[in-house]
């Protein structure tokens, strides 16, 4: 089966991490919890720093999270975190979604988050998860929707941002409005039975306002990201410092507010 095929848009600098070590699994994936009971096999694809990870390992105890994903830097920092929460039922691997090296039927969950957006075929990627998880499981996944997000008040360089995001992250193979195609690429995978659902991420105390502005302002900078869309041709250095003062100036109006929405599918495998 070919390897990914797309680019990690946003890699792996601190203004990023600074965003998913912020995530949990209330945060991040109340829609799946229902499913969970103790003593299930979790496969955590994309794990990043590992703070989903160490919640999903502690509600499934005694059974077993295994943790991927297809950078092996990252996965040290998903160790720490883990040991750092205290759980001990969480194993690690480097692993390309798109060729699982796991036997089929191997898993009761097999959870995704902010994945699908960055892959290079979602579908195979989604085949792959429902391979590897057992008749009757759960396969799950979450993934913003950039063309959705919405902020006040109007900083009109954040238009640019968002359109110049989305063309990057394009160009590099992935789909930046993953959201709201989920429930569509599940029923291509092969799926019958999905649920799907929507939920937000919104930011408008001036902690989370400052918090959030900070990290895509650095993020905008410095990062893969920022790499890419000059090396790519889409912008300039100039242009990206320009972008990246309009999110501090959003950040620091005392009205500001954002929203991120994501979409989710719960499918039974």
């Amino acid at each position: 089966m070919p390897k990914e095929t797309a680019v990690y848009t946003h890699g792996h600098h601190e203004s990023v991490l600074r965003s998913h070590t912020w995530r949990t699994a209330a945060n991040s994936a109340a829609y799946l919890l229902p499913e969970l009971r103790a003593g299930q096999d979790v496969l955590d694809v994309g794990c990043g720093p590992g703070t989903i990870t160490a919640d999903l390992a502690a509600l499934v105890a005694p059974g077993t999270v295994t943790a991927v994903d297809a950078s092996e830097g990252v996965l040290d920092t998903a160790r720490a975190t883990a040991e750092a929460a205290g759980v001990t039922n969480v194993r690690f691997a480097v692993a390309d979604v798109h060729s699982l090296d796991f036997p089929d039927d191997s898993f009761d969950v097999v959870h995704a988050h902010q994945v699908l957006q960055h892959v290079g075929d979602p579908v195979r990627a989604l085949s792959e998860m429902r391979r590897v998880c057992r008749p009757g499981g759960t396969v799950a996944a979450r993934d913003s929707d950039y063309a959705a997000f919405a902020w006040f008040p109007a900083v009109p360089v954040l238009d640019d941002w968002r359109e110049l995001y989305r063309r990057v992250a394009r160009a590099n193979g992935g789909e930046p409005d993953a959201g709201r195609r989920l429930l569509s690429w599940a029923r291509r995978a092969g799926f019958t039975e999905v649920t799907a659902t929507a939920a937000t991420w919104c930011y408008a105390t001036p902690e989370e306002r400052a918090w959030w502005s900070g990290l895509w302002a650095d993020r905008t900078v410095a990062s893969a990201y920022a790499a890419l869309a000059v090396d790519g041709g889409h912008t300039t250095r100039e242009r990206l410092a320009e972008i990246a003062a309009g999110w501090r100036e959003w950040g620091e109006a005392e009205d500001a507010w954002f929203m991120v929405p994501h979409g989710e599918i719960r499918c039974r495998a």
